[in-house]
């Protein structure tokens, strides 16, 4: 497996997947370090419902209106959030450890950023998931089948010592 820094140097956004298949014991490893994350007064509002089924997974893109790559990943985790105070946070760190975590095993992974969107009620409800949930984000993952170049900021460009 890699090492945490160098997959926190690496890591980028795939949504071009290959046909092969994740094994079902590393998909419950990354939903097992995503329900790890620190979380506010240890509340854990995370629910993660993870698709398999090609069927579910090309119904995803057209609720959206976008992320069409959804429907090619070798599978997607949907993270319902409970309301807390912190719930916001506590589901964006689990959704970061779960992108860490695939990139350690070699896999691709891409968050869509869902929380507060229209279409989130009616992902819920397609789900099956209690009323008192709402979606927080939807993650694509599989196998790379492309390699972006995405250029980030330099340090010295976001890091302030003391003050702006």
């Amino acid at each position: 497996m890699k090492d945490a820094i160098e997959i926190l140097r690496t890591r980028r956004s795939i949504r071009a997947y290959t046909a092969k298949p994740v094994e079902r014991g590393v998909i419950e490893e990354i939903i097992d370090c995503a329900r790890l994350a620190p979380t506010a007064m240890n509340a854990q509002p995370w629910h993660f419902v993870v698709l398999t089924v090609r069927e579910d997974m090309r119904r995803i893109p057209p609720m959206l209106g976008h992320a069409e790559f959804i429907a090619d990943a070798a599978f997607a985790v949907l993270v319902l959030a409970r309301e807390t105070d912190c719930a916001t946070e506590d589901c964006a760190a689990a959704t970061e450890n779960m992108l860490i975590a695939a990139s350690a095993h070699g896999i691709g992974s891409c968050w869509v950023a869902a929380s507060g969107q229209p279409y989130g009620p009616a992902v819920v409800k397609a789900l099956g998931a209690p009323p008192d949930c709402r979606l927080f984000a939807i993650v694509a993952f599989g196998y790379s089948d492309e390699c972006p170049n995405v250029e980030k900021r330099a340090l010295a460009d976001v890091l302030h010592w003391d003050r702006f």
